[in-house]
């Protein structure tokens, strides 16, 4: 077992609040992490019938056993406790008492958000980085990865991806959705989500979207909200001057781990990923949910980026941190061509606010500068998120 990179913020999070809670998507590795971060603390899965039917009968009863505090896991189960949890932590008021831990789903964050309001940090944590892949030392390439994805049990016990990602899309759909919302046809919503993979990396069209699966666009909307709360996407909203601008045009959509869209795509090996017409949407995918990761694993809620003009100039991914954008351009390639800097000169050109040179991130294995801009292979790097912000901080 391999040391997550959220530990460290875990246990300074649990110094100074009474309660941690730690959301992420199912397999994630939440229980292994917060069991080996706090081996002492009992632990109550609610995840268990009879554990949850306890809880529920006598809440207080429940609490009052964990004198010292314990891990709740999979508190989604039963998030009325939190209530109760609330009135134990503010009589005991010690740091480190609880540590809860719950797929994210909008009514659990609702309540973790406003019964623990002050009383909880709250961290997030997804599959594995490319740091805490360097553990097992072993190298993977870039499209090795993009099949396997970073679910921590595919490389801890060496499972086909294609037998993991069948089971886990099966119990997520079976499970999750219908625990959310009322489908009717299942198979619409399997064909929506291999329809969100087709589009990994591209502005959502809901109406294209929902005209392509035979549903309102409302119905789209609402699927793709689920589908964020539970995890299983992410979204990267456009960069405008306008901040209103900016919540109102679409944002491009990626997956949280892109090993789950290659399996949607029927992409099962190395070499069919590095030729599907999709391999630069893939790569840009893993790149910018790694970044993503760095920044969760410190506790920060990163403020990310992608920039489009009605030019049709572009740039990938732009990272906001102290004030300054650091421009990114993603590219699957492993050949540099001085045609990648076009878009982040263009940015730059346009004089918005405190711009750094920005970087290159390609699938090459030369590391160079050209006119300030820094070209790198993101998986020869210490840390995606620190080197995507050391301009920033002056590095």
């Amino acid at each position: 077992m391999i040391e997550r990179a959220l530990a460290r913020e875990l246990r300074e999070a649990a110094r100074q609040f009474p309660v941690v809670t730690v959301f992420g998507p199912r397999q994630s590795g939440k229980t292994t992490l917060v069991r080996a971060t706090f081996p002492d603390k009992p632990y109550f899965s609610l995840e268990y019938p009879d554990v949850r039917e306890v809880a529920r009968a006598d809440p207080r009863g429940f609490l009052a056993e964990a004198k010292e505090g314990a891990i709740l896991d999979e508190v989604q189960r039963l998030p009325e406790i939190l209530s109760y949890l609330q009135g134990v932590v503010d009589e005991r008021g010690r740091p480190g008492m609880f540590v809860l831990t719950g797929s994210h789903q909008p009514r659990l964050h609702e309540a973790v958000g406003q019964t623990l309001a002050g009383r909880t940090a709250i961290l997030s944590l997804w599959p594995f980085s490319l740091v805490e892949l360097r553990q097992y030392g072993r190298h993977w390439t870039a499209f090795e990865l993009v099949v396997r994805g970073f679910f921590p049990r595919v490389h801890e016990e060496d499972i086909e991806p294609h037998r993991f990602y069948g089971a886990y899309l099966q119990t997520y759909v079976e499970r999750d959705v219908r625990a959310l919302i009322n489908l009717r046809d299942l198979s619409q919503f399997q064909q929506f989500l291999v329809l969100l993979a087709g589009r990994i990396g591209q502005v959502v069209n809901f109406t294209s979207l929902a005209n392509d699966v035979g549903v309102s666009a409302t119905t789209i909307r609402n699927w793709l909200n689920v589908l964020k709360a539970s995890f299983v996407v992410f979204e990267l909203p456009p960069w405008s001057r306008n901040v209103r601008k900016r919540v109102i045009r679409s944002p491009k959509i990626y997956f949280t781990d892109v090993g789950l869209a290659a399996y949607l795509l029927r992409i099962r090996t190395a070499e069919q990923a590095a030729r599907d017409p999709l391999r630069g949407n893939l790569y840009e995918n893993l790149v910018i949910a790694d970044i993503v990761k760095g920044a969760l694993n410190r506790g920060i809620r990163p403020e990310l980026y992608f920039f489009r003009d009605s030019h049709g100039n572009e740039v990938d991914l732009l990272v906001r941190e102290h004030g300054v954008l650091v421009p990114i351009e993603i590219k699957s390639a492993a050949t540099f061509s001085t045609s990648f800097l076009r878009g982040l000169e263009k940015f730059r050109a346009l004089g918005i606010e405190e711009t750094a040179p920005g970087f290159v991130l390609y699938d090459g294995e030369q590391r160079f500068q050209v006119r300030g801009v820094r070209v790198l292979n993101p998986l020869d790097l210490e840390d995606p998120w620190e080197t995507a912000t050391a301009p920033a901080d002056g590095d």
